[in-house]
């Protein structure tokens, strides 16, 4: 299998959910670029994303406000997987039996690629009595991972029996934040939460190294429709600020479609589960005019697929330098201290002429083959 056919098929698993999941991920480019933090350094327009309780938090002048959209993506390719499947394809068909394709099959055997795929939508109505931001959610976890058959009796068996097994999951969403501001005993303090319906696809596809085709993408597709809920509280007192934030309260198991696909000698048992549980996480920061610092923690580990490494418990921390209103520096640092992984540098910039429009831009590195970004086109008036 040629190297575009392999991102052919992670993008059509991606692109066919038209979706995304749902865990924390945000998908907002001033948050990515301050390694994801956002729980009390987010606005009233990223509120769902973060903490619903936002919501209520705005400037005075602040009469509405839109994200139009806000789109990202992310690749982690550790094992430089693309490559190993172009060079294994090529020696499968001019050389299924010899020594070399034999050693790419034992070399390639347990790597995974992921790739990660999203976008919002936010619309915000900041008032004094319930504010609300209606949004649009979409965010979609893609896997690829070769099968190799470890039994089989001769190198040539082994190539032919071998698979490439690829598998996504997606949540489309949609709700609506509500968060009410007031003050207790001389506290200024915001609570929220927001009702959602999410849209839940899961892909799951395989076939031999030699067969692999995209047009059978969506031939193992399951979707169903669940409501879920977010809540969120928020303290602050001048720029200081702590909060917490529970997202997905609701929790569910998602599986897959489960069936065997036969090659010549082979049943391979296709199947996979995803957990979903309620995701908490607390706040604290500075958030002043000119100037942000924010820290943010995962309370409980997200245990994802059952079948690949990809569990999250984040450290985040973030800052941002605002320049007159009109450009914002930012920066921030991720740890994963659910696996023991190269942690995550982000950057970017936000630039705001005459604070009509914003536009929000965001990178991230973990090494060479795990890297991301983001886009933000946002608009207050």
């Amino acid at each position: 299998m040629k190297t575009n056919q392999l991102t052919a098929v992670i993008l059509a698993t991606t692109a066919f959910s038209s979706v995304a999941l749902a865990n924390n991920y945000a998908i907002e480019a001033r948050g990515d670029a301050m390694g994801g933090v956002g729980v009390v350094s987010g606005n009233y327009l990223t509120a769902p994303f973060y903490n619903p309780a936002l919501a209520a938090i705005y400037r005075r002048n602040d009469d509405v406000g839109m994200i139009t959209p806000s789109i990202g993506l992310s690749y982690n390719d550790p094992h430089k997987l693309v490559d190993q499947i172009d060079r294994l394809g090529d020696l499968i068909r001019t050389s299924p039996g010899g020594a070399d394709t034999e050693a790419a099959l034992n070399a390639i055997n347990g790597d995974e690629l992921n790739f990660e795929l999203g976008g919002v939508v936010a619309f915000g109505l900041p008032n004094q009595y319930l504010a609300a931001t209606i949004y649009g959610k979409a965010y979609t976890e893609s896997f690829v991972t070769p099968r190799i058959d470890t039994e089989a009796a001769s190198p040539a068996m082994k190539a032919e029996n071998s698979v490439v097994d690829a598998v996504s999951i997606g949540i489309a969403e949609v709700g609506i934040s509500l968060a009410k501001y007031q003050t207790f005993m001389g506290q200024h303090i915001s609570f929220g939460v927001t009702p959602k319906l999410q849209r839940v696809y899961t892909y799951s596809y395989v076939d031999t190294f030699a067969n692999y085709d995209t047009s059978d993408i969506r031939a193992n597709e399951t979707a169903e429709t669940v409501f879920n809920l977010d809540a969120g509280g928020l303290w602050f007192f001048g720029p200081f600020r702590a909060g917490l934030s529970a997202k997905n309260i609701i929790g569910r198991d998602i599986k897959t479609k489960h069936y065997d696909f036969n090659t010549s000698g082979k049943v391979w048992n296709i199947g996979y589960e995803y957990s979903m549980r309620p995701q908490f996480t607390v706040g604290a920061g500075i958030v002043a005019d000119y100037f942000t610092f924010s820290v943010d923690y995962d309370l409980n580990e997200a245990k994802k697929f059952s079948s690949f490494d990809d569990n999250t418990q984040m450290l985040r921390a973030g800052v941002e330098v605002d320049l007159l209103r009109q450009i914002q520096l930012r920066g921030g640092y991720i740890i994963n201290t659910a696996r023991d992984t190269d942690n995550t540098i982000t950057a970017g910039i936000g630039l705001s002429p005459l604070n009509l429009i914003e536009i929000d831009i965001a990178a991230r590195y973990t090494n060479p083959d795990a890297m991301g970004a983001s886009i933000n086109f946002l608009a207050t008036y």
